[in-house]
């Protein structure tokens, strides 16, 4: 091989390496100077969804930073932890908004986060559901996304209690809750897990109020 193709060879490389490094540079340098800006967009939407199941002006605290971590794959749905955020009011508890899986949806899990309280000893009162996630049938099993239609809004305020808790499935099963034309699956996984969601509440209240701050904002302002 002549010098001057091995010249050519050496400079072509040199050519390749600073063009890597300068991209992985640039790279580096929209991340940093964009992450901050993302995280406080993420955390903007999460409070959105907290403030639509949680009613904003019966707490005081900043609820999208105090949350407990827990795991009950029974009742929630997930063996993995679920994050269950919770309001407060100079220091009392006052609701949670409790991330679940629907495990059993037409096209696979659901994920959601259900709003509650309890004015009353083993009584829960939903505030509201959302659907954070879903592989659902469009046109059918997407009915249960609130931009479809106004189905989710159907938990809104329904009290459970033991002596109800058979209520707490679709029309068709014999419970209170509308199914959908064609689609009962989801509907059906939906409405159970919102029940079972209540359920891990009122067997957990003490627990969830008490444990460490999962969500808790570091000293740089980050979790």
């Amino acid at each position: 091989m002549s010098q001057t193709i091995q010249n050519n060879m050496l400079r072509n490389g040199l050519i390749l390496a600073i063009f890597a490094l300068v991209t992985t540079g640039l790279i580096a340098l929209t991340y940093f100077g964009t992450k901050d800006q993302i995280a406080i967009q993420q955390q903007q939407k999460l409070l959105s969804i907290l403030h639509e199941v949680i009613d904003e002006q019966s707490y005081d605290n900043q609820v999208q930073f105090d949350c407990a971590l827990v795991t009950d794959d029974s009742l929630l749905g997930n063996k993995a932890p679920q994050k269950v955020y919770r309001a407060t009011k100079q220091g009392k508890a006052i609701a949670v908004a409790i991330e679940t899986t629907a495990p059993d949806g037409y096209s696979g899990k659901i994920q959601l986060v259900v709003g509650m309280y309890s004015p009353a000893p083993e009584t829960a009162v939903v505030s509201g559901v959302r659907v954070l996630k879903h592989k659902e049938t469009p046109g059918l099993g997407d009915k249960i996304e609130l931009r479809i239609s106004n189905w989710v809004l159907d938990f809104n305020q329904q009290k459970y209690t033991a002596d109800t808790s058979y209520m707490w499935t679709v029309k068709k099963d014999g419970g209170q809750f509308d199914q959908f034309t064609g689609a009962t699956i989801t509907p059906r996984a939906v409405a159970k897990a919102v029940r079972k969601s209540i359920e891990y509440y009122l067997a957990n209240q003490d627990s969830i109020f008490s444990a460490d701050n999962a969500c808790q904002l570091s000293a740089s302002g980050s979790k």
